[in-house]
């Protein structure tokens, strides 16, 4: 493919793009690599590009992941892919860090006892889990449920930027600290993150308590609600008297 200088602009702005999340090492992939064994070049990312359909565009990024040996999570214990679910046209979307044993088990995000708890806080909103989009920041269970390491985010985030330009949400909503710190490439407390809004290239990011940190100081949940209230606020929703059980 000829580098016009309209390609260059595009491939500027996507590099530009993920330098602002902290991902700044690319290469080339050899063409004697299949396109499922090494982190994918950055024009493999335009793959879904000028689809104007989301449900056509999400499909086109889960068969791009397909059964991914990316990283080296897909040789430590991981059953599946956990893509995303929800609804394609979603003006909100959630983003958490990983899925656990109950996620990997049904290939679905939040579906265990933080699922139940998100679930909850969707309806709080006065929203139901079909209204709304879940993802995370990785796609494959981590090993014992620990915390995603910096090169597993980095190799999988793409395929999520390239849900959330798929989507379009008005609002996401990073759940956790690893969510939000991969997002906006901060490395700033909980504290200095909630309450406020960040731009995250054309859309309203709001931070708030992952839902298995709220399960163990269910304290949090006062604050949570008030993160919550800020994004139905912004959605123009009503304010329900009562927050998150």
């Amino acid at each position: 493919m000829p580098l016009t200088p309209q390609l260059k602009r595009a491939l500027a702005d996507r590099i530009r793009y993920y330098n602002e999340l902290g991902i700044y090492d690319f290469y080339r992939r050899p063409e004697s690599m299949t396109p499922k064994s090494a982190v994918p070049a950055p024009e493999t990312f335009q793959s879904e590009s000028g689809v104007h359909d989301p449900v056509t565009a999400l499909r086109l990024i889960r068969e791009d992941i397909g059964d991914c040996t990316r990283c080296k999570l897909h040789k430590q214990g991981r059953k599946q892919i956990v893509f995303g679910v929800g609804d394609p046209n979603a003006d909100l979307m959630f983003i958490g860090e990983a899925p656990g044993a109950d996620e990997d088990q049904q290939g679905e995000p939040f579906v265990g006892r933080s699922g139940q708890l998100l679930t909850n806080m969707i309806k709080a909103m006065g929203l139901s889990r079909e209204q709304v989009y879940i993802a995370n920041i990785i796609k494959c269970r981590p090993p014992g449920n620990r915390q995603p390491e910096s090169d597993e985010c980095e190799t999988c985030s793409p395929f999520l930027l390239r849900q959330i330009e798929a989507i379009k949400p008005k609002v996401l909503v990073a759940l956790g600290a690893v969510a939000a710190k991969t997002l906006l490439a901060v490395n700033e407390p909980m504290s200095q993150l909630r309450g406020r809004w960040f731009d995250f290239h054309g859309h309203k990011l709001a931070v708030t308590y992952h839902p298995a940190f709220l399960l163990r100081d269910p304290r949090q949940k006062k604050e949570t609600w008030k993160d919550l209230q800020m994004v139905m606020k912004d959605l123009g929703l009503p304010m329900p008297a009562r927050g998150v059980e």
